[in-house]
């Protein structure tokens, strides 16, 4: 019979901060797949967890992974940890969670910490909707691509961030979302955690004066409704609303179908644009 594998959320800071179901868990595994073996033997002497550990990273993952699903086909039960909090988010245990279910193998997520969780629900921000991107691809036009698509996104979205490269990611952030709120949060749950509630341009001077330490969470607030529809609004100013029309007719829609797309578009009234056709001769 198959094992199982754990998916165990360990804390992103204050040991403290573990479940005794994960503790219990990783006590009685056989084999503990750690991101960072020596990193994680810190977590486990402080619970005297003495259960073998092995790792498991983005270097490895493709080898270790067959060895690790072999183990659990075999009936070993294997607990995966990642450095700090919930593994599978944004990390190699997301491709070793997808073989075990090929392989028919049973998986279990142990809840816990989460460090986008936890810094969101700090920001002050809308906690309704969000969006969690992570780190943004080192690649020029790639981070540009999906910046990109962030811009008229109107959820509250959460990206992490590293201190060398903070100061120049708010900087592409206020180019191109201009000068939202925002929270960036540092050493979540430690003991110099720190919350700056601010605008980004705001967020912008601080770090040109102050270097950045530690790991951190960038958290925007998202594009409001009312702006997104003044943008539309604004892309049709050059043009009349016989012109507006004129667009939707060409590309083959009836008129009356038009009429409602120029009127959503331009925040006006159906009426309005049915008088402007009338005083205009039609299209």
């Amino acid at each position: 019979m198959a094992g199982k594998l754990y998916i165990c959320a360990t804390p992103i800071g204050n040991l403290d901060d573990i479940t005794f179901r994960v503790v219990k868990t990783l006590k009685e595994v056989d084999l503990i797949a750690a991101e960072d073996t020596r990193h994680s033997r810190k977590l486990l002497n402080y619970y005297e967890i003495d259960t073998p550990v092995t790792s498991y990273h983005e270097h490895n993952k493709k080898e270790k992974a067959r060895y690790l699903i072999e183990l659990l086909l075999s009936g070993k039960n294997i607990a995966l940890i990642t450095d700090a909090g919930t593994p599978a988010i944004s990390d190699p245990g997301e491709d070793l969670v997808k073989m075990a279910y090929e392989a028919g193998i049973e998986v279990t997520s142990l809840p816990g910490p989460c460090a986008l969780i936890t810094g969101l629900t700090l920001s002050g921000l809308s906690t309704r909707r969000f969006a969690f991107e992570a780190f943004l691809p080192a690649d020029k036009k790639e981070r540009q691509r999906i910046i990109g698509e962030l811009i008229n996104d109107t959820r509250t979205i959460i990206l992490y961030e590293a201190p060398h490269r903070l100061l120049k990611t708010l900087k592409e952030l206020y180019e191109t979302m201009g000068d939202r709120s925002i929270a960036v949060i540092k050493e979540l749950t430690k003991i110099h955690e720190t919350v700056l509630r601010t605008r980004i341009s705001d967020a912008i001077a601080i770090y040109e004066q102050e270097e950045p330490k530690g790991e951190y969470l960038i958290i925007i607030e998202g594009k409001s409704v009312k702006e997104i529809e003044a943008d539309q609004q604004n892309l049709w100013g050059d043009k009349t609303i016989i012109e507006h029309l004129k667009v939707y007719t060409d590309q083959g829609f009836d008129k009356k179908e038009a009429m409602k797309m120029v009127a959503k578009d331009r925040g006006i009234s159906k009426r309005d644009v049915y008088k402007a056709v009338i005083d205009g001769n039609d299209c």
